[in-house]
């Protein structure tokens, strides 16, 4: 199949969703070593919001082709190419470099839909390295969801200290992150505490095995209340932290002794003085009796690894809705609604 050029969405300038524009361009020249794909899903994270509002840690590069997470069929491979062909079902790895062990900052460490072209296109170009293959029993929409929540909640759960059955996993609220934390906990035969804001949701999270939830929006002090239900009331060994310093608090006291609080995003706000002022936010970590770790994704063998999981035991990845190619900024602005349960895709 030859093909020249790709429609695709660009980053015009940090302005919010108006600074998305479509457009058409040439498709990127096919190296030795790199892999042509033709994308058919991509879905959403909260980092593309805070890069369209300049709000993310590193600036995007002029004009960058948005989001991380995609999934797609190989149309063509480079010369010395050796772990895919054409016909392949893959996945885009969200640092493209980062095969194993730690990240480090370096040339090769190019994240999608920021220092490096994302995958809102028709067709991309990356490198075989930064590809991993799509679990068996997934279709593209469900695959494009893993790359960035579900290996941030796999690293969270196996990438340090490992969960192993009878722990208690904490999780906030039902975006992406925390679903999968869920459903990876629920088959590893932990328990799950989670919060979130309504009953209508709290129902759809006991139909993922969860038997305890909490209403955070009815219960200030649900950092103790978790704690309670915990085995023995013990509390959490992991706590899925995605609020950010306004819900430390609550992780701490949630948290067994040498339990681990793993930091993820900063959804509930950035805390401020007062906050801290009253034993709250980033004052809190001076209370913690365990560990707190920095999730940054994961690495392509933590990728991998994952999946075979999600294959063996036949996990489905939680879909609340889908947009067309041409309806991205109202994907986005759904998305940033936080009404969502699970994962938001664009199907391209």
């Amino acid at each position: 199949m030859t093909v020249s050029s790709t429609k695709q969405w660009a980053l015009r300038d940090t302005v919010g969703f108006d600074g998305f524009e479509l457009e058409e361009a040439p498709i990127p020249h096919v190296g030795d070593n790199d892999v042509l794909v033709k994308i058919h899903a991509a879905s959403l994270n909260y980092r593309d919001i805070m890069i369209a509002n300049g709000a993310y840690t590193w600036p995007p590069k002029p004009n960058c082709v948005p989001c991380s997470d995609g999934a797609g069929e190989v149309i063509q491979t480079g010369s010395k190419v050796v772990r895919f062909k054409p016909g392949y079902r893959v996945m885009t790895a969200f640092a493209q470099g980062h095969i194993a062990g730690p990240i480090v900052f370096d040339g090769s460490m190019v994240d999608l839909g920021a220092s490096g072209d994302g995958v809102l296109r028709q067709y991309g170009v990356f490198n075989e390295q930064g590809l991993v293959l799509v679990p068996s029993h997934l279709s593209y929409v469900e695959a494009s969801t893993l790359p960035c929540a579900a290996v941030t909640a796999w690293n969270a759960l196996f990438g340090g200290r490992k969960l192993e059955p009878g722990d208690t996993v904490l999780t906030q609220g039902t975006g992406g992150v925390s679903i999968f934390a869920i459903q990876f906990a629920v088959a590893a035969g932990a328990e799950v505490v989670a919060t979130t804001s309504s009953a209508e949701k709290a129902e759809r999270v006991r139909g993922l095995g969860v038997r305890h939830v909490i209403n955070y929006r009815e219960d200030a002090n649900w950092g103790a209340t978790a704690k309670k239900l915990s085995l023995n009331g013990r509390g959490a060994d992991f706590i899925l932290e995605v609020g950010g310093p306004n819900t430390m608090a609550q992780s701490v006291n949630a948290l067994a002794m040498d339990g681990v609080i793993a930091v993820i995003g900063t959804r509930g706000g950035k805390g401020g003085s007062d906050d801290e002022k009253n034993g709250g936010g980033l004052a809190s970590v001076h209370n913690v009796m365990g560990q707190i770790r920095r999730i940054m994704v994961g690495n392509r063998m933590l990728f991998e690894q994952m999946c075979r999981a999600i294959e063996v035991n036949g996990i489905r990845p939680v879909v609340d809705r889908v947009f067309g190619f041409g309806e991205l900024k109202e994907a986005l602005a759904f998305l940033d609604g936080q009404g969502h349960f699970g994962k938001v895709v664009v199907r391209i």
